[in-house]
């Protein structure tokens, strides 16, 4: 049969593939370097230091998680090839029909993990914080913001990412004119830097009743969270700490006590804010290392004389400086301006279909190094 013929060939493309992967994720060195942490964890003391104890612990799970995930394609892959045997020889229609349908799964799962390979920033495995910012245009930019923030925590979501809202100010009339919110997850920065810059959006405006057509704008800010390790010195004299009450969309889980914690580092300017844990010392603690992450940013800038490495590039919110355009009307297409990415299916993509764009922006930025 010729389907039999064809996936032959594929699985055989994919076992050549699997073994590149292998090479380019060091499956082995990573399995060496598991098994030198857990004889560490072995010896006499180690849980001394509670917080180096924990510290080991949590990369040998996020070693062991990219092993179990390496392996477990393998085995999809020989599972599949096994069956192939079986259908050929039986010339079994259904087994054809039965492989075509997981060597889909194959493909995709395949590329996911090749991603991986392209997380090759310093700080590319870290958790994500992610502030969203309306641009000039009211509330049709403050609507086009929270549309922002429903597409990417639809992505989140069907990625298994955890969702952590950090500080919400809602809209005059409708939408939100910021919000911050974290990732949690395995290279959750290195997959989101791609979406850093100013995104445009162009529709007929639900807020204008002469049905005109409409441009807005919102920046999107993206940071990696920053463990113990990286040290920023922030003297307390170089902050100011508000507190008001807690308010926006968070429902339930945002505290109506004055709680909330401001702090605004005077020396850059720099503002940040969290409302959403149970408490002020909670929100300050949460806040700090958000002020962390920004500054440590600026820092770098400066060092590297720009920013986009980490923050991406600071410009307005305005025509010209927009990373993507998303057109609802007269026609429909996103469109990826550094890469040239696009796609018609406007609704797709914002009900968090972005794995394209970010395949795209990352091996865009691989190419070039």
């Amino acid at each position: 049969m010729i389907e039999y013929d064809q996936y032959r060939q594929e699985l055989g493309q994919y076992e050549e593939k699997l073994d590149q992967l292998r090479l380019a994720l060091h499956i082995d060195h990573v399995r060496d370097e598991i098994a030198e942490l857990e004889a560490r964890a072995q010896e006499p003391g180690f849980w001394e230091d509670v917080e180096r104890a924990q510290k080991i612990q949590t990369k040998v799970k996020h070693l062991q998680k990219k092993v179990d995930r390496f392996q477990a394609l393998v085995s999809e892959h020989n599972d599949l090839e096994v069956l192939r045997e079986l259908g050929e020889e039986a010339e079994d229609a259904e087994i054809a029909a039965e492989i075509g349908e997981n060597l889909k799964k194959l493909r995709d799962d395949f590329e996911q993990m090749r991603l991986e390979t392209l997380f090759t920033g310093e700080h590319d495995d870290s958790n994500a914080i992610i502030t969203l910012h309306a641009g000039a245009g009211g509330t049709e930019a403050q609507d086009w913001n929270e549309m922002l923030y429903r597409m990417y925590t639809r992505w989140a979501e069907a990625h298994d990412f955890e969702i952590k809202l950090l500080d919400i100010l809602d809209g005059d009339e409708a939408g939100l004119k910021s919000v911050s919110f974290m990732l949690i997850g395995d290279n959750a920065y290195g997959y989101m830097k791609s979406e850093m810059g100013v995104h445009r959006l162009v529709r007929i405006s639900p807020f204008d009743s002469s049905g005109r057509r409409h441009t807005s704008f919102a920046s999107v800010e993206v940071m990696p969270e920053l463990d113990d390790s990286i040290k920023i010195d922030i003297r307390s004299e170089d902050l100011r700490v508000d507190t008001y009450r807690s308010s926006g969309a968070g429902g339930q889980h945002v505290n109506k006590t004055e709680s909330a914690i401001r702090l605004t580092h005077l020396p850059t300017g720099v503002v940040v804010s969290c409302q959403t844990e149970r408490s002020q010392v909670q929100n300050r603690e949460t806040a700090m290392g958000m002020l962390k992450a920004k500054l440590f940013a600026l820092a770098r800038a400066a060092q590297m004389d720009r920013i986009e490495d980490l923050k991406g590039n600071q410009m307005a919110i305005a025509w010209g400086s927009q990373i993507r355009s998303y057109v609802f009307c007269p026609y429909t297409m996103v469109k990826d301006l550094r890469t040239g990415y696009e796609v018609v299916d406007v609704d797709s993509v914002m009900d968090g279909n972005l794995d394209g764009f970010i395949n795209a922006y990352l091996s865009g930025q691989k190419a070039v190094k």
